[in-house]
Order: C-alpha cells, then sequence, then structure tokens
C-alpha cells in the first residue's frame, strides 16, 4: 500500500472486456447476415418491392431495387401455378330463394256420428289411399234406425197400393153414378198424400243410411297418416276438435318461398313464356333434394319485405322433402348461351375490378375481366377472355405482371354449375 499520495495503478482488465465486447457484436451481425442470406436465397423476397413481393393492383407500376428483375435475386426464379382454360358453354341463370314445404292437402279426420271406437284399421306412418276405412263406430244405434225407416217406407208403400185400387173404384163408380165425383176426387188427394209419404220414408231412408255410413270413418285423400290422436274404445262425438288422425298429402308436395320484387318483371316474362323448372336444395346449398316446376306467383307483393311468394310443386318420389322443412330454392329463369367461362378461383379481386392472371408463354399478364354472372364454381366472363385462354387458378402470392412462371398441372375445367347466381355487372 502507498501512503505518498500517489494513485494505485489498475489492473489492464477494461481494455480485454472491451475486445470480448466487440468480438461479440462481430459474430451476432455476421449470423443475422447468414440468416437474412437464407432467407433470401430461398423465398425470392426481394426488399424493393421486385418480382418476390406480394401483387399489386393491376397496372401498378412495381418498385425497383436490387431485388427486382434486374436485381441481384431471385431474377429469373419461375413461381409454380396452376391454370385452367376457358371455355364456352351452356350456364344457367338462377334466382336463389328461401322456402318452406307444403303439404298440398292436409285433412284432421274426424267421426261425423257419435259413438264407441270399435277399431282402427290403420297403423301410424301409413300410406293410405281415398276411401280406405281408417275407423269404425258402433253401428248398433244406426242400423237401427235404418232398419226402421225401411219399415215404415214398406208400411206406407202398402197403403198407398190400397189406396190407388180405391181410387180405380171410385172412378168407375163416378162414371156410372153409382158414386159421386167428390168421392173420387177425395180419393185421389189421398193417393197424392201416401205418395208424398212415401218419398218422406226414402228421404229417411237415405238419411239414416248416411248416418249408418258415417259409423265406417274413411281416408278423404290419399296420403300418409300421423300420430294416431284417439284410442280404440273410446267414446267419440261428431263436435270433437281433436279429430281421430290427420293425413298429409306428401306425394307430390309444394315448396313456397319469396324472391325480391326485383326479380318479379324478370320471373314474370320467363313464366309467360314456359314452365320454369326449380331445384330445391339441401342447408349445404349443393345437394339437389328433388326438381319441380313453377306453379303460381303469388298476385301481390309484400310491402313491409319488398317480396314476393311463389310456389312450386315436387313429386317427392323419393320423399326428401317433409312439410315443414326449410329448402333452398333456385328458379330457373334464362340460360346463356355458349358464354366463356373460367373457375371462379381464377377470378381476383382489385382495386378496379376483377381480374385475372392469363399464361402467355412462359409468364403472365394482369388482364382485366367483365363478369356476367358467378357462383362459389363457375364464373361467366362477358369481356377480357376468350375461349382456349389459360389463366391461373392457384399460387397468386407471388404473382405479378409479367413474372416468369411454371405451370405445375391443369385445375378442373369449369362447368355449367346448377346454382350459378348473378354476380357483379350481370343481371339482378
Amino acid at each position: 500500500m502507498r501512503t505518498d499520495g500517489a494513485a494505485e495503478p489498475q489492473p489492464a482488465t477494461r481494455p480485454r472486456r472491451r475486445g470480448r465486447t466487440a468480438l461479440g457484436y462481430l459474430i451476432t451481425l455476421a449470423v443475422m447476415a447468414g440468416v437474412a442470406w437464407l432467407i433470401v436465397t430461398q423465398t425470392g423476397f426481394k426488399p424493393g418491392g421486385g418480382e418476390g413481393a406480394p401483387p399489386g393492383p393491376p397496372g401498378m407500376m412495381r418498385g425497383g431495387g436490387g431485388g427486382g428483375p434486374g436485381g441481384r435475386f431471385g431474377r429469373d426464379m419461375a413461381v409454380p401455378v396452376l391454370a385452367a382454360t376457358a371455355e364456352t358453354a351452356d350456364v344457367p341463370v338462377y334466382f336463389d330463394g328461401v322456402g318452406t314445404v307444403r303439404a298440398l292437402n292436409v285433412v284432421t279426420v274426424r267421426s261425423q256420428v257419435d259413438g264407441k271406437l270399435l277399431k282402427l284399421n290403420f297403423t301410424e306412418g301409413q300410406d293410405v289411399e281415398r276411401g280406405f276405412v281408417l275407423a269404425e263406430i258402433d253401428p248398433t244405434i244406426y242400423q237401427a234406425q235404418y232398419d226402421q225407416a225401411v219399415a215404415k217406407k214398406a208400411q206406407d208403400e202398402a197403403q198407398l197400393a190400397n189406396a190407388r185400387l180405391d181410387l180405380e173404384r171410385y172412378v168407375r163408380l163416378a162414371q156410372s153414378n153409382a158414386a159421386t165425383k167428390q168421392q173420387a176426387d177425395t180419393q185421389r188427394a189421398t193417393v197424392a198424400q201416401l205418395e208424398a209419404q212415401v218419398n218422406a220414408d226414402q228421404a229417411a231412408i237415405d238419411n239414416t243410411k248416411a248416418y249408418l255410413d258415417y259409423t265406417k270413418v274413411v281416408a278423404p285423400i290419399s296420403g300418409r297418416t300421423g300420430i294416431r290422436l284417439v284410442d280404440v274404445g273410446n267414446l267419440v262425438k261428431a263436435t270433437d276438435t281433436t279429430g281421430l288422425v290427420v293425413i298429409t298429402q306428401i306425394r307430390p308436395i309444394s315448396v313456397i318461398f319469396t324472391l325480391p320484387q326485383q326479380q318479379l318483371a324478370t320471373v314474370n316474362k320467363a313464366f309467360s313464356e314456359d314452365r320454369l323448372p326449380v331445384l330445391a336444395l339441401g342447408t349445404d346449398n349443393r345437394t339437389v333434394l328433388d326438381r319441380g316446376v313453377l306453379q303460381v306467383i303469388d298476385n301481390q307483393v309484400d310491402s313491409t319485405t319488398g317480396t314476393v311468394k311463389l310456389r312450386a310443386q315436387f313429386p317427392n318420389a323419393d320423399l326428401q322433402l317433409w312439410p315443414g322443412q326449410f329448402v333452398n330454392v333456385k328458379l330457373l329463369v334464362d340460360t346463356l348461351k355458349q358464354v366463356v367461362t373460367v373457375p371462379t378461383a381464377a377470378v381476383q379481386r382489385g382495386p378496379n375490378g376483377p381480374f385475372a392472371y392469363v399464361v402467355k408463354g412462359d409468364a403472365v399478364a394482369v388482364t382485366p375481366l367483365t363478369v356476367t354472372q358467378q357462383d362459389d364454381t363457375t364464373a361467366v366472363i362477358a369481356t377480357g377472355l376468350s375461349a382456349g385462354d389459360r389463366v391461373v387458378t392457384t399460387g397468386f402470392a407471388q404473382l405479378a405482371d409479367g413474372k416468369r412462371v411454371t405451370v405445375s398441372g391443369n385445375a378442373a375445367s369449369p362447368g355449367a354449375s346448377p346454382g350459378a347466381a348473378p354476380g357483379p355487372g350481370g343481371p339482378p
């Protein structure tokens, strides 16, 4: 230890620590540079908006820089894509709606007479024809009333026959002055009275016969029975509102759906020229449940919703439609003849509207389009493409106007989709 006031010399450790820190910085920078080089060479990323940058809107100039076409990285790299060929086809035009399945006829079968329910001749869910005997009610009282009416008529007919014989006698006696004309006229009135009585007896027979027939409850329509509403042994009455069973006609069946009032003029015009086919689709809007025809357009527009109701009828042979079911509906109103179509995936959207990447040689060109209509699978092109043009359908991330591409396969060609819906620039 020094005691003369001079500063004690420090160990020479600070320069060594600075050297280590500088070396660490250099190593870190080298690692970062290596990682950056790997990213550039593997992904083709170009910092100035070159070929690897995301595509901009059609017509927008790409930025230059070291990564551009004349830059250092990925100058000749081709982007792998899938492409499809534009085709001409007849494409149907559908109006879409949502509807509810409705039975054409629904009947609650009720008894028309009072009595004990003796028998049910159907099983729940059974298809029955019109006139099928569904149930039988105790006919004892009604059979007795019918027999009584028949007997009463026979009695009156016997009296009528005797009165007619008496009338003939009075007429002969009056002619020979053995009886007065008044007696003959009185007897003639008696005959007429008995004839009227016989007619009344026949009416009574018809009435009691009807009640007797009502003891056999028959199906008023052909259809399918539901769950029975009463059991055997119960007393049923003509005033019961519950009924015995509900019969629903499910073949054929109808669908009530709505369309916007803006489409009414087009539908009316097409409906006046021909029968319009209708598709009933499942909840996925793809599965065709049944094919039918438009039956009627309602005579007024709902002012609250701005829609009009329509009814279509379907054969429902496979029972895919059920009363109360919600379905998607497509109404065919027109067919576009020999129009250019491409897969919907080929149509891209930009600030200036729809466009497509058209393959020209080993590069692509951005081509503006006018789309008439499109759905999930097919787009109808009015301008911008011709049949035979190849358009990119997959691999857009690194595409730009003039970018070199490698078509590694062909996408599925477009078809005339049954569910084509109006698209931008198309009909309403």
